[in-house]
């Protein structure tokens, strides 16, 4: 049976929290944007620390070559779910995570400002595992039913607001099956 999750103070609960030093406060406040993305690190390879890492700023960068070209970035996500469905959060979620970089939706630049960045454990060209669109779907619906000004229309990819910068969450993504375990019924 699976716990229900809840939204206290802007953290999911219960789910492994890693605060990142990489956030700021949102400008306006504003929660009106779900974006989806990947990482894994090094690049292929799942189930490792790396990714906690570098969203904490202490990724070392004689671990792997592709490392040293990273190390040094600041940046983070709201959450990441890892290839088992398992939930980290590293930003509450009224906060401003750094995840989306130079970006635009619908006209509008900054993307951080009003959105919230979810990370899956995964590549563009890789599969995603059932869990992790069981977990995406749970928390989403509870996103949308925390955050009014969040929609069903607002959920994108990264590369639908980086276009020609970012791929992710790329062709392996099934945005099909994502939106029909979205409208499941159920606790969020």
């Amino acid at each position: 049976m699976e716990t229900n999750l809840t939204i206290d103070d802007g953290w999911l609960h219960p789910v492994r929290r890693l605060p990142s030093p990489n956030q700021d406060e949102r400008p306006d406040g504003e929660i009106s944007l779900l974006v989806i993305h990947c990482i894994s690190l090094p690049p292929g390879e799942f189930g490792l620390s790396h990714i906690d890492d570098l969203f904490l700023n202490r990724l070392d960068p004689e671990i792997h070559p592709y490392f040293r070209r990273i190390a040094e970035l600041r940046v983070s996500a709201h959450l990441l779910i890892d290839r088992r469905g398992a939930l980290t959060q590293f930003v509450p979620f009224q906060r401003r995570a750094w995840h989306a970089g130079i970006s635009s939706y619908r006209g509008r630049e900054r993307c951080n400002d009003f959105s919230i960045g979810i990370e899956l454990e995964g590549c563009d060209s890789l599969p995603y595992t059932p869990a992790q669109y069981h977990s995406l779907a749970r928390v989403t619906r509870l996103l949308l039913h925390h955050y009014p000004t969040l929609h069903r229309d607002r959920i994108v990819g990264h590369s639908d607001i980086a276009p020609g910068r970012k791929t992710d969450p790329g062709p392996a993504f099934d945005w099909r099956r994502f939106r029909r375990l979205l409208n499941q019924s159920g606790a969020p």
